[in-house]
């Protein structure tokens, strides 16, 4: 081989190791995080999680991407070791369906149907279609599609260069010496580990192997033992991953390197040990690529079928391995936000749907925090004004949390709706965390109004009963909607906030008038007028929240351009503010 052999070797290797990241990203990004949750929900037991752990792999062609998020699963509390060995068994045999596309290359014969199964033949085709996708597509999926074609077509290019590169090295003994060097079993599995370990891929590193199977160097003797190294090399990506992250993570990655080293050793000892007594007629037979994907295939799935039953067994392995600590008993108010795993912001999707399920809870909270802050200013005791205050404090430790995280993602190279989505939850988050603040300034009222035994007017508690009223409506539409991802009911809320402002201003109108008469106190108006003032800027924060959901619909709309829309132009606006009007008119003044 001259220099320019070397350099299309070179070229060719690197050409498919990008089309691999390439088409794996672009399967990612398609799923939307969606193979992540089936990964976390579907694991009730062993068998499915295999399945599925096969399906999900298979998919996004990468069993160490799998691996990792599952180690991110167990280590946010997600997902127990038990349920995730399962899942990293299967990947190791969804990761061989990358073997099986790849030994295509290796198809030879001259009918038209078998030509047209070569990668040369159809994958310009794909190339083709899936720039017109990525040129063209006008949404996220269109383009997700077109990468994905682009990532196939230069990761089967990649393979027929590096094919065609080292083919000439048949006739060169030097080179053909050196692959007999792996008819050594350690030698071999060693080759095969530090290769996948180097390229944190397994399904790359059968990849390289079937490329230099065209030399017609390797025999079946020679790859078996490269191949049991290369699963062996492929759990160094997973035991990088669970390097900082908790005892759990850390026993999930011992799981998969004991799995694979275990099948491993089991394959060699059958094999070797039968070979010595009867010896297998196919041993000494060159092997090509499919014969590579073959072997792959049947390790991986005879090490599953075999090592499934003892599940259990491999838990107690991991457990003797690195024990249970004292450490590892948290509260499980800190394990909840385990879930922001720096591990799933390689999965946006993901973990975007992680933070709307802290928000989730963070607007319930909130919600739950001012409904007991009015429940104060005709029942304060101390230890209300304690929960109010917790839970605010509670609140302030979701925003901190989902903040930073959140920060963290936009910074990823997101998918413009995955940007959308990160941006709204920033915007909303904010706005649940001061309806929190709110609900303090409001128990901090009544508590003076209890210390100075002050009370209302009975007018005056009428009044702000009906704006009670109207305030708790905006809050549950809001947060329920909020929750349930409900864009209609997010329409609903301004009318109401439109209310709210007019009750505001009414109710210290009246309040004014009956100063003025002497029927009120200016200490008892200075408060009314603080807890009014409170509630309406709760009602705007609703507002906020009701928009910025509506606006990650509705990218090009901004939220005076929206609410100017509704009050001008939208006929229904008007009649729903007339309803509300009547539902939470105050009554004559007096």
């Amino acid at each position: 081989m001259d220099i320019f052999g070397i350099l299309t070797l070179i070229g060719g290797l690197a050409l498919f190791l990008y089309g691999m990241s390439v088409m794996g990203g672009g399967l990612e990004k398609l799923s939307g995080g969606r193979l992540e949750l089936l990964l976390e929900r579907l694991t009730s037991n062993p068998l499915k999680a295999v399945l599925l752990g096969a399906g999900v792999t298979a998919v996004i062609q990468s069993s160490s991407a799998t691996t990792v998020m599952v180690v991110g699963f167990v280590n946010s509390g997600i997902m127990k070791l038990y349920q995730a060995i399962g899942i990293i068994m299967g990947a190791n045999v969804g990761t061989t369906v990358t073997s099986w596309i790849l030994s295509l290359t290796g198809v030879e014969g001259d009918n038209i149907f078998v030509r047209l199964l070569k990668p040369s033949s159809f994958t310009p085709v794909l190339a083709l279609i899936g720039i017109i996708f990525y040129m063209s597509g006008k949404n996220n999926r269109r383009k997700d599609v077109g990468e994905i074609l682009l990532g196939f077509a230069v990761l089967m290019f990649g393979m027929e260069s590096m094919s065609g590169a080292v083919k000439p090295l048949a006739d060169v003994p030097e080179f053909t010496n050196i692959l007999l060097m792996f008819q050594n079993p350690v030698l071999g599995v060693l080759v095969g580990a530090v290769l996948t370990a180097v390229i944190q891929s397994s399904s790359a590193s059968v990849g390289i192997l079937q490329a230099l199977s065209v030399t017609g160097a390797f025999t079946y003797a020679s790859v078996i033992p490269i191949i049991m190294g290369q699963n062996i090399g492929t759990c160094v990506t997973a035991m990088l991953s669970a390097v900082g992250a908790s005892k759990s993570a850390k026993r999930t990655a011992f799981v998969h390197l004991y799995f694979n080293l275990i099948g491993a050793v089991i394959f060699m000892v059958l094999y070797f040990g039968l070979n010595s007594l009867i010896g297998f007629p196919f041993s000494d037979h060159t092997v090509g690529g499919t014969g590579i994907a073959l072997v792959h295939s049947v390790f991986n799935l005879m090490t599953t079928i075999l090592l499934l039953p003892f599940i259990h067994g491999l838990e107690k392995m991991a457990y003797l391995t690195i024990p249970v600590s004292e450490d590892e008993k948290q509260p499980m108010e800190d394990l909840q936000f385990q879930v922001l795993d720096d591990r799933f912001l390689q999965t946006p999707a993901f973990a975007i749907e992680q933070c709307r399920h802290l928000a989730n809870q963070m607007a319930a909270l909130s919600e739950e925090c001012f409904l007991k802050a009015m429940q104060s200013l005709s029942g304060y005791s101390a230890n209300l004004a304690d929960e109010v205050a917790a839970l605010e404090n509670r609140i302030d430790v979701y925003q901190d949390k989902l903040g930073i995280y959140l920060t963290k993602l936009s910074s990823t190279n997101l998918a413009y709706q995955d940007s959308q989505n990160v941006s709204m939850l920033l915007h909303c988050i904010t706005d649940i965390e001061r309806i929190s603040d709110h609900a303090v300034n409001v128990v901090e009222s009544a508590g003076v109004m209890n210390k100075r035994e002050l009370s209302f007017s009975k007018k005056a508690e009428e009044e702000m009963a009906v704006y009670t009223r109207a305030v708790q409506d905006i809050l549950d539409r809001t947060m329920q909607a909020f929750i349930n991802g409900d864009e209609r009911q997010a329409l609903t809320v301004e009318p109401l906030e439109e209310v709210i402002d007019q009750l505001n201003k009414d109710i210290k109108k009246r309040h004014m008038k009956r100063l003025r008469k002497g029927k009120c106190t200016i200490d008892l108006g200075l408060i009314l007028a603080e807890v009014a003032t409170n509630y309406e800027r709760v009602a705007d924060h609703c507002s906020n929240i009701a928009v910025c959901m509506i606006q990650e619909q509705d990218t090009e709309l901004e939220a005076h351009s929206y609410i100017t829309y509704l009050r001008e132009e939208d006929n229904s606006f008007e009649k729903q503010v007339s309803v509300l009007e009547e539902t939470y008119r105050l009554g004559k003044s007096k």
